[in-house]
């Protein structure tokens, strides 16, 4: 009843856990919103403001300190002022044509001073000034707004409609000129930290919150290490916004992202394993040509400099040994058990052959033999003598080696024949005038050959056949052993 009752807090304890990982997780998600939102509002204010005004204004009021620009929010409040007086005494009234005369000096102020330059956007100025020029069908902008804002013109081609042009195409631009105020420290007006530093409150709660519950959870884990174990949280609570590092904040994609995967509400499982394979196999040949090349060239080095045959030659040269036992010694005593039992048996038949040609060669040149084997019968009689009598022998042989290897004394004399041709071979090598340095000069050349072979043969390799092998092996790998039939993706990456 215990067990089942484990059993069933573990499901419910499970469920609790994937609510709070979901809900910090859009929390996240939420925060990293805020952030991309407030990085973007300047540089794409103007959007906003189609898109909701009174939200974009609020925001850029209360939070990023802009406020209205004195000299082109007063140039708006001019051509209103004109609107309700031509609404009530006409364009011909003598108040309507002082105003007019004003929104011609404002005109020729706005493109000389440039109030737009303070914001950013002196682009939005030109704007305006080519499609004034345009619209009036000249090549200056102070003469096409002197144009514009003329009694005679506007009488000539209409009030309604030059008034419409402007609050249609002119004004929009005008109103997204703005000011912002400038902070103690020098740079612009920005409160955004106080958004997020509710947010950091959280994720730094919930971090010394969780670091203390896996501490506690695992006894031999320092409260440290448990911070470690989750490192891309640190960079929620890193206050971007307040050090003036809005680069930093892009970041938070990472915990984010992560939070989401373990949340159960993204799946990246996909997109890492295409990931994973487009750095497998873009990475994998590279990479092994390069070891490869680079264990040979150090062969080579090593067989230029004589470290090789010093190794090799010279018994008293320094040898690091790391387990006591004589690694040369035991493979040749392993070769030799390998060569007498299982080798000499299967190639016995070979061996007699070559020893009955030999015999039969030497008793050719034996002199009255080829007279003897004249005679009547003696022929075919030495020949089965011959090759008993070689049976024999090799079989003798044999069975000595054989009884001699698992005899102790034996096989103490067979080792020490063993060492005694590998140390006069050593020294016969090093006696022999030329004999070293024709065999490095010919090891040097033939790690050469292989070098280029293999680098030849990577050139020359079928890069279709070996991304559709590589997505075979990938393909079973995944399935696990099951037999769906393999499809190649349509396009792999």
């Amino acid at each position: 009843m215990a067990a089942l009752a484990r059993s069933i807090k573990q499901p419910r304890r499970r469920r609790k856990a994937l609510w709070f990982e979901r809900i910090m997780a859009l929390l996240a998600l939420v925060n990293l919103g805020l952030v991309a939102f407030d990085l973007s509002y300047v540089r794409f204010r103007d959007g906003y403001l189609q898109l909701e005004p009174e939200l974009t204004r609020w925001y850029g009021t209360t939070v990023k300190g802009i406020v209205p620009e004195r000299s082109t929010t007063g140039y708006l409040a001019t051509v209103a002022e004109l609107e309700n007086q031509v609404a009530q005494t006409g364009l011909q009234s003598a108040e309507a044509q002082e105003i007019l005369q004003q929104l011609q000096q404002q005109s020729v102020a706005m493109i000389d001073e440039n109030p737009f330059q303070i914001a950013g956007k002196s682009g939005t100025l030109e704007r305006i000034k080519s499609t004034m020029r345009s619209h009036l069908n000249t090549d200056s902008s102070r003469e096409a707004f002197l144009q514009f804002w003329s009694p005679s013109r506007l009488r000539q081609q209409g009030w309604s409609g030059e008034i419409a042009f402007f609050n249609a195409q002119i004004k929009p631009l005008i109103e997204t000129n703005f000011y912002r105020g400038i902070a103690f420290d020098g740079g612009p007006t920005d409160w955004f930290w106080r958004i997020d530093a509710c947010f950091i409150g959280l994720f730094v709660i919930e971090l010394i919150a969780r670091s203390f519950y896996l501490s506690q959870r695992y006894k031999n884990v320092a409260w440290i290490d448990t911070i470690l174990w989750r490192w891309y949280d640190l960079l929620l609570i890193i206050p971007f916004s307040a050090l003036r590092m809005p680069a930093l904040a892009l970041s938070r994609i990472i915990p984010v992202v992560v939070r989401l995967n373990q949340a159960r509400l993204l799946d990246l499982e996909p997109l890492r394993n295409r990931v994973n394979r487009f750095l497998v196999s873009q990475v994998a040949i590279e990479l092994t040509e390069m070891v490869v090349l680079r264990i040979i060239d150090q062969m080579q080095n090593s067989v230029r400099n004589g470290d090789v045959a010093h190794w090799v030659l010279d018994t008293r040269a320094r040898y690091i040994d790391i387990n006591g036992v004589n690694e040369l010694e035991v493979i040749s005593e392993r070769l030799s058990t390998v060569l007498i039992d299982e080798v000499l048996p299967k190639v016995k038949p070979e061996i007699d052959a070559l020893l009955d040609h030999t015999l039969s060669r030497a008793l050719d040149q034996a002199p009255g033999y080829q007279g003897l084997r004249q005679l009547p019968g003696v022929s075919s009689l030495s020949d089965q003598i011959a090759r008993q009598l070689i049976g024999q022998v090799t079989d003798n042989v044999y069975q000595t080696l054989k009884r001699t290897s698992k005899d102790d004394r034996g096989a103490q004399l067979l080792q020490s024949l063993v060492s005694k041709l590998v140390e006069t071979l050593r020294t016969e090598i090093k006696q022999t005038e030329g004999t070293i340095e024709e065999i490095q000069a010919m090891t040097v050349a033939l790690l050469e050959e292989i070098k280029l072979n293999y680098v030849k043969r990577l050139a020359t390799e079928d890069l279709e056949a070996l991304a559709e092998e590589r997505y075979r092996l990938y393909d079973v790998s995944q399935r696990s052993g099951g037999s769906k039939k393999y499809t190649k993706p349509a396009e792999p990456t």
